[in-house]
């Protein structure tokens, strides 16, 4: 159960740490389509015998991750090893970079037609955070976040971004790693323990155990809370909102 007060968190917390996509916005579904669409291509051309891509392999081995280590990992979980090449490498190649900006590719295209879709309950909560006093900042393996946040309409609620440029910049490693919520922590000025993380994706729910930070919040988009939970969430909502003690 959430923790009591009018957020639903410990009275320790001084902080929220929010990932972006699966949480505040939408974008969840935007990117497994794209991965989708990217590996099912990517198979059908190099192991056409291979399983398509399903939720489940988004849910295991992409979902929170860089859009590198996700290829990576998805591609060793189907025993496929491929150079790693580079950023710069034409679309057809099979690379992990080639295959990583194919679909970082359509995500953007996505976004261009069709905006960004907000949870709106999340954003209430996230209002009532700022409302109370707590400085936010969002923690996202997204290279595009500030695209995204811009386009979801909450830039001023939000103190610090860190994502996935931030992290290449600053050599951080992408979760399960606790690297990216550790140095959000540091920009508001908190220590972990002061800080409470916000998660849709397994591997984000790991980060914030292994940062040792003082609350993980899991987001139950897809069923999978008692996995969230497995992870180390302390507590599982469908909504924030709900840890307000309101339906989403």
């Amino acid at each position: 159960m959430p923790a009591p007060g009018p957020l639903g968190l410990p009275d320790s917390v001084r902080g929220c740490l929010f990932d972006l996509d699966g949480v505040l916005t939408r974008t969840a579904t935007v990117h497994f389509a794209a991965w989708k669409r990217t590996f099912d291509e990517f198979l059908q051309r190099y192991e056409p015998g291979q399983p398509e891509f399903s939720q489940l392999d988004y849910n295991d081995h992409v979902d929170g991750r860089h859009r590198a280590d996700g290829v990576r990992g998805f591609l060793a979980s189907r025993g496929i090893v491929l150079p790693e090449g580079t950023p710069g490498d034409p679309f057809e190649a099979e690379t992990v970079q080639a295959i990583a900006t194919r679909k970082n590719d359509m995500v953007l295209r996505e976004l261009d037609e069709h905006g960004v879709e907000v949870y709106p309950g999340s954003v209430r909560y996230l209002r009532a955070v700022k409302e109370a006093g707590m400085p936010t900042a969002v923690v996202t393996a997204s290279a595009n976040g500030e695209k995204v946040i811009a386009a979801g309409g909450f830039a001023g609620l939000i103190d610090v971004r860190v994502d996935g440029l931030v992290a290449a910049r600053d050599g951080l490693r992408g979760k399960p790693a606790p690297d990216t919520f550790l140095a959000g922590a540091r920009l508001l000025g908190l220590e972990p323990r002061e800080a409470v993380v916000f998660e849709d994706a397994i591997s984000g729910v790991e980060a914030g155990r292994a940062g040792d930070f003082g609350f993980v919040v899991g987001v139950d988009r897809v069923g999978q809370a008692e996995a969230l939970r497995a992870a180390g969430a302390d507590v599982v909502v469908p909504d924030l909102e709900q840890l307000m003690g309101e339906s989403s």
